[in-house]
């Protein structure tokens, strides 16, 4: 038996949004964890995010982007199929207490991740700053909600159709060459985007936290497969993160690792369109 996909929608002409029913998930999980899911007997493990999860309803929410063989199939998926295998919360939460001033940077589907930081921060007390960015308007996700639990808003579009012409980074600067304080930064989005942010926030001795989305197989921390350098130590995304120190992360290795699947992905996929174009 399964987990049923309770709602499914299609935020954007990438991203799919799925309402999954995991009681057991949603009574444990916290902001920063993600899951683990499988689609059938034979498919490949993936992580995705928690989006958003209510205990009382027993449900977790999941949003993807179409990049690669598992999520195109999983986007095929409709309301009431059911997905063989999903396993969390996983990874450390992440602790928001009362940090002050926090400004929270989502890019593209990293808007996601931070949603729920977001909502966990204003709870607590928090004034909250986002700053959300996409490649274009129509690719902007979650700013109603990231809008109800933010002090402010700010968004940006790499082709400038809606907000600010440039990207995250570029809002950012803005706002601390204007002098605003801020005691923290979260970002959540691209290796590129985060790293950006790291050496922008470095620069003005801002303390800054980032998630990192890396290969993952078993999610245990025994495959090795999603370690990182932070600050000159190895670490598992899985078990030590997803949420480090940016300051400390190695980037140039995280981008190497990221990418060495690149062709198998590849291939994958083309031989997933093929098989369905056949039927």
């Amino acid at each position: 038996m399964g987990f049923k996909i309770l709602a499914r929608d299609d935020i954007t002409s990438e991203s799919v949004r799925m309402v999954v029913a995991a009681p057991h998930i949603a009574r444990k999980c916290e902001p920063g964890q993600f899951i683990i899911l499988r689609l059938d007997d034979k498919g490949e493990r993936i992580p995705l995010t928690i989006a958003d999860f209510d205990r009382d309803a027993g449900t977790v929410t999941i949003i993807f982007q179409k990049v690669g063989k598992t999520t195109f199939h999983l986007a095929t998926f409709r309301e009431g199929d059911e997905i063989s295998d999903f396993v969390g919360p996983l990874g450390r939460h992440l602790d928001l207490g009362r940090l002050g001033t926090v400004a929270c940077l989502g890019g593209g589907l990293g808007i996601a991740p931070i949603y729920p930081k977001v909502r966990a921060l204003k709870a607590g007390g928090n004034y909250v700053v986002s700053v959300i960015g996409a490649r274009r308007k129509d690719l902007v996700i979650l700013e109603e909600e990231m809008r109800a639990h933010s002090d402010e808003v700010f968004v940006t579009t790499d082709d400038g159709s809606y907000g600010l012409h440039g990207f995250v980074t570029d809002q950012l600067k803005l706002l601390l060459e204007e002098g605003r304080k801020f005691d923290t930064c979260l970002a959540v989005g691209p290796i590129p985007m985060m790293q950006a942010v790291c050496k922008l926030t470095a620069e003005h001795d801002l303390p800054t936290l980032v998630s990192l989305d890396t290969i993952m197989v078993d999610g245990t921390g025994m495959c090795g497969s999603c370690r990182v350098t932070v600050g000159g130590e190895t670490k598992f995304t899985c078990v030590d993160g997803p949420v480090f120190d940016g300051h400390g992360v190695d980037w140039v290795e995280a981008r190497g690792r990221q990418c060495r699947y690149v062709p198998q992905e590849k291939q994958a996929l083309e031989r997933f369109e093929k098989e369905r174009g056949s039927k």
